[in-house]
């Protein structure tokens, strides 16, 4: 259902609706028959760099070698659909997800393409600051009053350090935070490894735009945790919420706990495998059984090579992803739906698994935009990606469009991300195309995409 406004100067605006007493959900619910929403929390595990869809989820092997590269495929668990060698339990779990192969749009930039991933919105200056963004999802249903019970804060950005503390881009990466919603709305972002011996909350941090001298010094264990808070804004709401939070957290043994790693089985820490990556997948499974309604985890630069970090696989495309970056992606992705499926909250958990772009379609082809590529990588490609969505009202063992012979190009059903985020928000209960008013007071619709509806049940 989409809200129809009888005037600009009378629409409903999501900023002033909180102060009217009006139930923001219950207003944005894209349901006309006032069934509850099919997803309560969302896992959006973001595969920074761009996996390289003929070497993952779309292989080609009928395409010179040139073009399919040096992998062989396997047979999934879908008959006739085949995924790279490299994803064995992928393949045999393909009838429980949504493969969408038909991923595309035009920005083959890092920082600025997870924009379009994150809020559905093509960044319109590629030199703004961070605070000018469009409102990740994440904050936005955080605006909506989404977790608002829980102790936890509503929306947490897990975005690890590697042990040797190596260079992390992905800071800079637009579209994860609050943008001109303003700090107080901005995700809390977790900088600790989950698989390290000390891991603690202790290291929670605001993303690094906002930092900016520390917060007030307060007794106990208040004082200990916001040590490690920086000041998020001179904004007296904001600083509060942020202290407010701090105490809720501190004071709730449900919330201490689910940061807990060690209260899991050391069997189940090891199906979802011991590295950083498969622990931060745990423990976001974790904060979902929390009641933290979104959280996104990041891929951590490893620190492994200095020619290839992340998903960007510029040289060493074919070694990295069959030792790298495949296994534990792989691994953790597969405990944690069969995790959520066996607690009965898959139908009720999104779970997205997805990289900002793809890789060019020949190996060593380098583009305009790019930034090159070895005898042995792939540069950036945004004309078609992969992506698996999964849990939340959406089918299951289906493939939704395809690429063309190269993986250069849709060959159906080309996807937006602006489409993905539209159908996103509709499956957590919120009308996309309510409008949401910015700091000019202008009136813009959440997301301009459309409700991908042969995606879901």
């Amino acid at each position: 259902m989409t809200i129809n406004y009888p005037s600009r100067r009378s629409a409903l605006h999501l900023g002033a609706l909180p102060l009217l007493g009006i139930d923001l959900p219950t207003v944005l619910a894209g349901n006309e028959s006032g069934k509850p929403r099919k997803a309560k929390a969302c896992i959006f595990i973001f595969l920074w760099g761009g996996p390289a869809q003929q070497d993952t989820l779309d292989p080609k092997p009928d395409a010179s070698v040139e073009y399919r590269g040096e992998f062989s495929t396997i047979q999934t668990a879908l008959p006739g659909v085949r995924v790279c060698e490299h994803l064995p339990g992928i393949a045999s779990r393909l009838d429980k997800v949504c493969m969408i192969r038909s991923m595309t749009h035009s920005d083959v930039n890092h920082t600025t393409a997870p924009h379009l991933l994150l809020t559905g919105h093509p960044i319109i200056n590629v030199s703004q600051p961070l605070r000018e963004d469009f409102p990740g999802m994440s904050s936005v249903l955080a605006r909506l009053g989404r977790g608002a019970s829980s102790a936890l804060p509503p929306a947490i950005n897990l975005m690890p350090h590697s042990p040797d503390k190596a260079p992390r881009f992905v800071e800079s990466t637009h579209g994860q935070g609050s943008g001109w919603l303003g700090p107080v709305w901005q995700p809390m972002r977790i900088d600790a490894d989950p698989s390290s011996p000390g891991y603690s909350i202790g290291e929670i941090t605001p993303a690094i735009e906002l930092a900016g001298g520390r917060m007030a010094q307060r007794a106990g264990l208040v004082h200990d945790l916001e040590r490690s808070i920086s000041n998020m804004s001179a904004d007296a709401m904001a600083q509060g919420r942020h202290h407010e939070q701090a105490m809720r957290l501190l004071s709730n043994r449900k919330a201490a706990e689910a940061f807990d790693l060690s209260r899991e089985p050391m069997a189940v820490r090891e199906r979802y495998g011991m590295n950083i990556h498969g622990q931060a997948v745990l423990q976001a499974r974790r904060l979902v059984e929390a009641g933290v309604p979104l959280i996104t985890v990041y891929w951590q630069n490893d620190g492994i090579t200095n020619v290839s970090v992340y998903w960007d696989t510029h040289q060493r495309n074919f070694i990295d992803l069959k030792n790298r970056l495949c296994p534990p992606a792989d691994k953790a992705l597969c405990a944690l739906l069969d995790d959520l499926e066996a607690r009965g909250m898959l139908d009720e958990t999104l779970v997205v698994w997805s990289g900002e772009m793809g890789r060019t379609p020949r190996v060593g082809q380098s583009v305009p935009g790019g930034a090159g590529a070895g005898r042995d990588g792939r540069d950036h490609w945004a004309k078609v990606f992969s992506c698996i969505v999964a849990g939340g009202g959406f089918r299951k063992g289906h493939v939704y469009g395809s690429s063309d012979r190269y993986a250069a190009e849709p060959s159906t059903s080309p996807v937006p991300p602006a489409d993905l985020v539209a159908t996103l928000y509709h499956q957590m209960g919120v009308d996309p195309h309510s409008v949401i008013t910015d700091r000019l007071g202008r009136e813009v619709p959440l997301v301009h995409g459309e409700i991908l509806k042969g995606l879901l049940n």
